[in-house]
């Protein structure tokens, strides 16, 4: 299981409708994140900066599951509204190097 840190930034006043939206993200993104690996995404928020950490099998192979998925595409087009920069789900970045991690 690969664990993966990621940094996103909110456009400026979106952050009350970014957290609505994910309030709850529906069963059907649900499910497409969990066929494509996903065993876990958590989301922090400070200010317009957001910080995940995401529990997958093999990232690159679920960015690029899940790229041509419809209900995936409606999604990131939703985020896409909120985020500064998109995403392209090519499948290869692999997030935030790790600098150090308490063993």
């Amino acid at each position: 299981m690969q664990k993966i840190a990621l940094h996103t930034r909110l456009k400026p006043g979106r952050e009350a409708e970014y957290d609505a939206r994910h309030a709850a993200i529906g069963d059907e993104l649900d499910a497409a994140l969990r066929a494509a690996g996903v065993n876990g995404w958590t989301i922090w928020r400070s200010g317009r900066e957001l910080f995940h950490v995401v529990e997958v099998a093999d990232y690159q192979a679920m960015r690029k599951e899940l790229a041509p998925n419809p209900v995936n595409i409606a999604w990131q087009a939703a985020m896409a509204e909120l985020l500064e920069v998109g995403d392209d789900y090519s499948g290869t970045d692999m997030g935030l190097t790790k600098v150090w991690e308490l063993p």
